[in-house]
C-alpha cells in the first residue's frame, strides 16, 4: 500500500546538495561550465518547472553560497554542519538534515553533477510520480548494451538468440539525476529509494554524471550546443530568481533564426521519430506502427504556414505511405538506405540549396543526412550523436509529440515549445 501524502496538493519541494569538497575538480560545483557556475544548471532546471514550493541549497561552503545568491538570490541556502559534508556522509544524512528544518510532503534531490536534466524531465517525472501512486523516484536511462557477470554469466540478454538492437528492450541503468521521496518514505527506510519505486527514464545522454575532468569535457560540448540553440529556459528572469514558464525571450539565436526563415521544406524520419520506435509483427509480417494525432496537426499546421513537408525513411512501408496519405504528405521516399544522397538529388531536382530543407531523425543511419541540410532536429530520446548533431532537441520522446515540438518551434520563428 503506498504511504504517498493523502493531500491533494502536496508540498513539494526540491533540495540541491552542493558539498565544497570535491577531490577530483576543485569547488567543482560552482566551477564554469558552458558559461554558467555547474549549480546554477540545475537550479534553474528547478524553478523552470515550476512544481516546487520552495528550491534549497545545502553546503558547507560560504563561496557556493556566495555564487548560488549572486545568480539566484530567492534560492534558500541552509549551512551543513561539517560532520554532513565529509566525504563518507551520505546524501542521505543531507536529507533528513533538511526534513528536521523544512516542512514538506515529497522531496525532490536534484544532483547538480547532472546538469544535463531539465525543468521539462522534473515536471514529466512528477506527473509520473503522482499518477503511479509511487513513494520514491528514481531517474534512469535505457542503454541497449549487454552485460555480464565476472563468473561469464549473462545478466540481460541470451547469448544464444542474440537480439538485434532495434528488437532489444534494453536495460534501465541509474543516472543519478534527481530522486522524488515522501517524508514518510524517508522516515521509515531512511532511504531516498524505498517502498513502491517508480523509475522516470530520461534521454540517453543523461546517462553522463561530471565526477572526473574528462567527464566536463563531454557534458561542456552538450551544454554549449543546447545553448546555442535557445536562452536556456528560465534564464531571463535568473537574476530574479523566480518561477518562469518559457516565453518569448527564450528563442533561438539569431544565427539559428537565420536559417529557420530559408526552410522551405522540413522532411520527417519514421520510426523513431514520427513512431515511438516500436514495430508489431504478427506471423503475417508488419502489423501496425503507433502515431500521435498531435503530431499529426503539427505537420498541418506546419504546411498552413507556408512550410513543405516530406518523409524520408530506410523502411519500405505501407504503413508510413498511408499514414502520409491521410495527412496530404505527397512527398514520401521510402526504403532510403542512403538520406543525405537523396536530399542531395531531391535538392537539385527542385532548384534548392541544402541549407533551404531541414531533417527531424532519431538513430545513427539520420546522421548523414543531418549533417549536410541546414537545420537538424531530433527528439529528446534520439542516440547520442544525433542529439550532438541537432539543433533543436525537442523535449518529447519520438511518436509523442516531438515533432509537434518542432513544427511550433518552426512556425514561431525560433520561440523555444
Amino acid at each position: 500500500m503506498s504511504v504517498a501524502p493523502a493531500s491533494s496538493s502536496p508540498r513539494v519541494i526540491a533540495l540541491v546538495p552542493l558539498r565544497g569538497g570535491s577531490k577530483s575538480i576543485l569547488l567543482k560545483n560552482i566551477k564554469p561550465i558552458a558559461g554558467k557556475p555547474l549549480c546554477i544548471w540545475s537550479l534553474a532546471a528547478a524553478l523552470e518547472a515550476g512544481i516546487f514550493g520552495e528550491i534549497i541549497v545545502s553546503t558547507d561552503d560560504s563561496r557556493i553560497a556566495k555564487v548560488v545568491k549572486q545568480h539566484l538570490p530567492d534560492i534558500r541556502v541552509v549551512d551543513r554542519p561539517a560532520e554532513l559534508a565529509t566525504d563518507t556522509a551520505s546524501t542521505e544524512s543531507v536529507m533528513h538534515h533538511i526534513a528536521e528544518k523544512v516542512p514538506f510532503d515529497v522531496l525532490c534531490t536534484i544532483q547538480a553533477t547532472s546538469p544535463l536534466t531539465t525543468g521539462a524531465d522534473l515536471t514529466g517525472a512528477w506527473e509520473q510520480f503522482r499518477e503511479s501512486g509511487a513513494d520514491s523516484l528514481v531517474t534512469a536511462v535505457r542503454t541497449k548494451r549487454f552485460f555480464w557477470n565476472d563468473d561469464g554469466t549473462p545478466i540481460n540478454y541470451d547469448p544464444l538468440n542474440r537480439p538485434r538492437r532495434q528488437e532489444f528492450e534494453g536495460t534501465l541503468m541509474e543516472n543519478g539525476a534527481f530522486y522524488f521521496t515522501t517524508r514518510e518514505t524517508l522516515k521509515r527506510t531512511g532511504s531516498r529509494l524505498g517502498c513502491r519505486i517508480s523509475v522516470y527514464e530520461m534521454p540517453e545522454d543523461t546517462a553522463a554524471e561530471i565526477d572526473e575532468p574528462e567527464d566536463w569535457l563531454i557534458i561542456e560540448r552538450l551544454l554549449q550546443r543546447r545553448a546555442s540553440l535557445s536562452v536556456f529556459p528560465g534564464e531571463a528572469n535568473m537574476d530574479k530568481g523566480t518561477d518562469t514558464d518559457t516565453d518569448a525571450d527564450a528563442v533561438a539565436t539569431p544565427e539559428i533564426r537565420t536559417r529557420i526563415r530559408t526552410i522551405r521544406w522540413v522532411f520527417f524520419d519514421v520510426d523513431g521519430t514520427l513512431t515511438d520506435g516500436a514495430m508489431y509483427y504478427s506471423v503475417e509480417g508488419e502489423a501496425l506502427k503507433r502515431f500521435s494525432t498531435r503530431d499529426g496537426m503539427g505537420l498541418r499546421r506546419l504546411q498552413e504556414a507556408g512550410i513543405n513537408v516530406g518523409i524520408i525513411t530506410s523502411e519500405d512501408s505501407a504503413i508510413a505511405r498511408a499514414r502520409a496519405a491521410k495527412l496530404k504528405i505527397d512527398t514520401v521516399f521510402t526504403g532510403v538506405h542512403d538520406k543525405a544522397a537523396r536530399l542531395r538529388s531531391f535538392a537539385a531536382d527542385h532548384g534548392l540549396t541544402l541549407d533551404q530543407i531541414a531533417l527531424m531523425g532519431d538513430d545513427l543511419n539520420d546522421l548523414p543526412a543531418m549533417e549536410i541540410v541546414g537545420l537538424a532536429a531530433c527528439p529528446a530520446d534520439a542516440v547520442p550523436e544525433v542529439r550532438n548533431q541537432a539543433r533543436f532537441i525537442a523535449h518529447a520522446g519520438g511518436g509523442n509529440g516531438a515533432v509537434r515540438e518542432f513544427c511550433e518551434w518552426l512556425i514561431a520563428g525560433g520561440k523555444t515549445p
